[in-house]
């Protein structure tokens, strides 16, 4: 597009270029270490650039000119200094001798001369829609003598992704004037087009609030796809106008979604880039809300749910219930459910549940009792569910449908025929195998592995009256075998921790073909929120979330092929520290000494430790 069709926007704190001598020695490295770290980003000479004042020459768009208005507001208004910076591991002194102490260096600026006095964007699609699949490349180039930033991208989300990416390359000098360190220039297109992370406001209430800031860490760390498990069996706080009654099973009155509440959070993700995919859990995990419509419809919801016997157990936690697939009236209301909450999400995908079916809970059913008793399995009822169930939804609204692997793979619960192929699938049990064998199939699928990115992993069981706990010393102290208190899990079925070298590490599609690693759409890590609410969702999203997104931006290994966590760590150290700065409450992952003293912090001296697959 030509620049005489550009708007002008002017007198935005922002950049103004000098060329002067970066680094009082050459080889020292700049301090700016974005996060995700760029396909390909190549720095020139030491030559900084200093901040002054910016116009922006770009198409007129309100979503690409918002970006660009926060982007260059967070210059001023952090003012930011790298907190953790790349160095090379210092020298140790010989065991048994004292380790010396660290050398320091300071960065030195000089004086600055000229100016940047422009962003220029060019976009070649302007129309694009936010949805699966468009495309988020760009490029982004300050060269030596010019007094220009010049971005290029296909559609303004591109452009996005770079406003992030200069944002966190400007950074204060130490003397208060805002830099970018050298001649840069960065092409740059993710791996993959779904990646994400997921928010449950069914078991606690997540305020519009707390998922702004959910997004704002999101769009930073270029996320782009907000999974939204709204209600569960224990809440439903989803307005459904065709149904005004569904929400007496809100917690309160103040804990509803209301049109207006999902507008503004649909509305405030778009603007940044982010879609959101709405799921509402059918059949299963369903007894809040729908029993306000007709209790007729849903099985098992006076049950008590694990019957003090694990065998005869009707849900895996409080309170149990499942729609009943065989009473006609499941199925019209699912439907107008469905079509509501379409309606309401603009984004062309929607996620419609279909995990943890328990054959135990559809005992309470008197219709599928006696389809049972006619010799009928589980898995023809589960088919049952598909054939009915999926032609209503399409019916409703045109849409393509996620759904959880359990459809598919489980292996008590899978439906006994065909499961359409236009479904995507998102696979969390059994890691590697389950993606292997439903690629192997055919299926899309959507990587959330309970084993490397569940981030409520590790904190312990919630449910009460639990005498497992009372135990006073370890019973298996003397063969060692780890038991419920003593080395296992503690209550937390998916336990240990994931921790963000867990996440970062997990390569998805090993041991796949061309084929099927074509049919991994992406990953999303799941928060789900039996022990988060508000006061502490965006420590246990964040910054693990982070290494979620360069992992589905530019992998975990550098040009050679080997694993570059190590890499990462002063990256994600610094970007933790930049996520609190800019108001998203993330948690440390390491002592602030860890932050100051490069590596040192590392289990291992040798920096190629990670090179090799741990057995």
């Amino acid at each position: 597009m030509s620049t005489s069709n550009f708007n002008m926007r002017n007198l935005i704190p922002a950049l103004a270029i000098a060329t002067t001598s970066l680094f009082a020695r050459q080889a020292e490295a700049v301090a700016a270490n974005p996060l995700p770290k760029p396909a390909n980003i190549t720095w020139g000479a030491p030559a900084a650039f200093a901040i002054d004042t910016l116009s922006l020459n770009a198409p007129n768009h309100d979503v690409l000119q918002a970006g660009f208005a926060r982007a260059t507001k967070a210059f001023s208004d952090l003012n930011w200094i790298p907190q953790a910076t790349e160095a090379p591991v210092r020298s140790f002194a010989a065991y048994p001798t004292p380790t010396g102490t660290a050398s320091k260096s300071k960065r030195q600026y000089g004086n600055y001369t000229g100016s940047l006095t422009a962003v220029n964007v060019q976009i070649t699609n302007t129309h694009a829609t936010l949805d699966h699949g468009v495309d988020e490349s760009y490029t982004l180039d300050i060269t030596s003598g010019s007094d220009t930033i010049e971005i290029t991208a296909e559609t303004v989300y591109g452009a996005l992704h770079a406003f992030t990416t200069l944002q966190q390359m400007v950074i204060n000098d130490g003397s208060n004037k805002l830099i970018i360190e050298a001649p840069v220039s960065i092409v740059d297109a993710p791996l993959y087009p779904v990646r994400g992370i997921m928010v449950d406001s069914g078991r606690n209430f997540i305020s519009k609030q707390k998922m702004f800031e959910q997004i704002d860490g999101m769009s930073l760390s270029k996320l782009n796809v907000l999974h939204w498990h709204m209600v569960d069996e224990q809440s439903w706080p989803v307005e459904i106008e065709a149904y005004p009654q569904m929400t007496d099973d809100a917690y309160s009155p103040r804990e509803i979604y209301t049109h207006a509440i999902i507008k503004d959070i649909v509305d405030y993700a778009a603007a940044r880039g982010v879609r959101i995919i709405p799921e509402i859990d059918m059949p299963g995990h369903a007894s809040s809300g729908w029993k306000q419509v007709d209790q007729e419809m849903l099985a098992c919801i006076d049950s008590w749910w694990s019957n003090d016997n694990w065998a005869t157990h009707t849900a895996v936690e409080p309170n149990p219930g499942q729609l009943d697939i065989l009473n006609n009236k499941t199925y019209e209301v699912t439907g107008k459910v469905y079509k509501e909450l379409a309606n309401l999400f603009p984004d062309s995908w929607f996620h419609v549940g279909g995990d943890e079916l328990h054959v135990n809970c559809y005992q309470f059913s008197p219709l599928i009792r006696q389809f049972f008793d006619s010799g009928k399995t589980m898995g023809d009822l589960v088919q049952h569910w598909v054939d009915t169930a999926v032609p209503n939804f399409r019916k409703q609204a045109n849409k393509t449908l996620v759904m959880w692997e359990d459809v598919v793979i489980s292996s008590d619960a899978a439906a006994s025929g065909l499961v359409p192929k236009d479904i995507i699938l998102q696979s969390w049990n059994n890691g590697l195998e389950n993606i292997y064998n439903l690629t192997r199939d055919g299926y899309r699928v959507i990587v959330s592995s309970a084993d490397f990115m569940y981030l409520d992993c590790g904190y312990g069981g919630w449910v009460s009256n639990d005498p497992r706990y009372n135990v006073m010393v370890n019973p298996n102290k003397t063969d060692g075998t780890p038991n419920f208190n003593f080395g296992a899990g503690g209550g937390s079925w998916c336990s240990p921790y994931k921790t963000w070298q867990r996440i970062y590490d997990y390569d998805f599609t090993q041991g796949l073909s061309s084929e099927q690693k074509a049919l991994v759409q992406g990953a999303i890590s799941p928060l789900w929120s039996e022990q988060v609410d508000d006061t502490v969702i965006s420590g246990k999203m964040w910054p693990r979330a982070a290494a979620l997104a360069e992992l589905v931006w530019s992998g975990n290994r550098d040009a050679q092929g080997n694993k570059r966590t190590t890499d990462l760590t002063q990256r994600i150290l610094n970007f933790r520290e930049y996520l609190v700065a800019s108001g998203v409450g993330a948690a440390p992952l390491m002592p602030k000494f860890c932050l100051q003293h490069p590596h040192e912090c590392d289990l291992y001296l040798d920096q190629t430790a990670l090179y090799k697959t741990a057995a």
